[in-house]
């Protein structure tokens, strides 16, 4: 218990003497001395330099050896692919995106992405510990067939799918859903760090929630818990199986391609795309993004109505997870919500006021860079750390 302590806190601060690690453990000097010679001695820590800017010798420094083990994290978009490859302490050492090319093999898309990160990183597939992938949707546990995932190229609906990325791949490879590892990264990293009931609303192709209770990932039984687009709201068609999701449903009342008809009944121009939004993003994210950019930089008149509009929607969902779960807060993710700023927000909460029955607090999601993907790697990271930090086995 002590040696995961330590190790926690050097992943925690950085570079730490013995003294501070002693401080902040409670241990003495001579325990936190023989602590560190042991995990140094298991090469788990390494000798960093010294303390400077006090009088007298500096101290010794030790920090998390970084080597030990690398993970990856592949976020997969009807768009593109990408993956990133980290070392122990989190650092990314390596990364590459491809555009996703139609007729081409799924696993044969993962596997060359996932080699040129590893290139990058000067690395090859056998010094991987574990691969996360993040797919927008979720594998039946009983097929292995991908659901919810219609967006998603052919090759990604195979039955044979899981069995050739686990023959092709020499690490134990965890498939994810990539609205679960936005949460994952906000509450290792970001808004939602010590909370341990919340619900994560992720805007960008899809409408799609994570659900965290009790501090743990609630996926549901077959994993299509938090597939919120489906939700039957007021005034829209029952999304039926053989339907498309964006045919009824909440998806079809606040998805991102409802912005733009909204914009366009209020008699607004449709303004071209900011660059730099949601890379990789098909439409209709990218007209979203620039029409709630737009209104709430300058929210007023007829853009200020398309804002409350579309909070009128996003609230009419958000209050169905609200009067069931009575989360202590709700991060609001994904390039769309995070276009419409603190603007949108607000009106969002204020909606919510009077739709449900309990308001938790709506806050930005704050991982911004790719959160997906360093929730695929956090995901990865908390295993792999598990099990290498285990000093007992040693």
């Amino acid at each position: 218990m002590n040696d995961r302590a330590a190790l926690d806190l050097l992943l925690a601060h950085g570079p730490l003497s013995r003294t501070r690690i002693g401080d902040l453990t409670g241990l003495s000097k001579p325990t936190a001395s023989q602590l560190l010679a042991r995990l140094e001695a298991a090469g788990l820590v390494v000798a960093t330099g010294t303390t400077s800017g006090r009088p007298g010798p500096g101290a010794q420094l030790y920090a998390v050896n970084p080597h030990v083990a690398r993970v990856a994290g592949v976020d997969v978009t009807p768009g593109r692919i990408t993956a990133a490859v980290a070392d122990l302490t989190g650092e990314v050492i390596g990364s590459h995106e491809l555009p996703y090319a139609e007729g081409a093999g799924a696993a044969g898309q993962v596997v060359r992405v996932l080699d040129e990160a590893l290139r990058a990183a000067g690395l090859h597939r056998s010094d991987l510990h574990r691969t996360v992938i993040a797919v927008p949707g979720a594998f039946d546990p009983r097929s292995g067939v991908l659901r919810h995932a219609g967006h998603l190229p052919a090759g990604w609906h195979s039955p044979a799918l899981l069995r050739e990325l686990a023959a092709a791949l020499p690490t134990p490879v965890v498939y994810e859903n990539d609205v679960n590892l936005a949460a994952i990264a906000e509450q290792r990293l970001g808004a939602a760090r010590g909370h341990r009931d919340f619900v994560l609303l992720w805007n960008e192709e899809g409408l799609g929630a994570a659900l965290v209770l009790g501090g743990r990932l609630h996926r549901g039984f077959t994993g299509g818990a938090g597939e919120v687009g489906f939700l039957p709201v007021p005034g829209h068609p029952l999304v039926r199986q053989a339907a498309r999701v964006d045919s009824g449903g909440y998806q079809a009342l606040a998805g991102a391609q409802t912005v733009a008809g909204l914009a366009a009944e209020l008699g607004m121009a449709l303004p071209p795309a900011a660059p730099g939004h949601a890379a990789g993003s098909g439409a209709p994210v990218g007209p979203a993004v620039a029409l709630l950019r737009q209104a709430a930089a300058h929210p007023e008149g007829a853009r200020l109505q398309l804002l409350r509009r579309y909070a009128t929607a996003l609230a009419t969902g958000l209050a169905s997870l609200v009067a069931v779960l009575d989360p202590e807060i709700v991060v609001l993710s994904g390039a769309v919500n995070d276009a419409g700023g603190d603007v949108l927000r607000g009106l969002v909460a204020a909606e919510l006021a009077d739709l449900a029955p309990s308001l938790p607090r709506l806050i930005p999601g704050a991982v911004s860079e790719r959160p997906v993907l360093r929730g695929a790697l956090e995901s990865a990271l908390a295993a792999v750390r598990d099990e290498v930090f285990d000093t007992s086995r040693r």
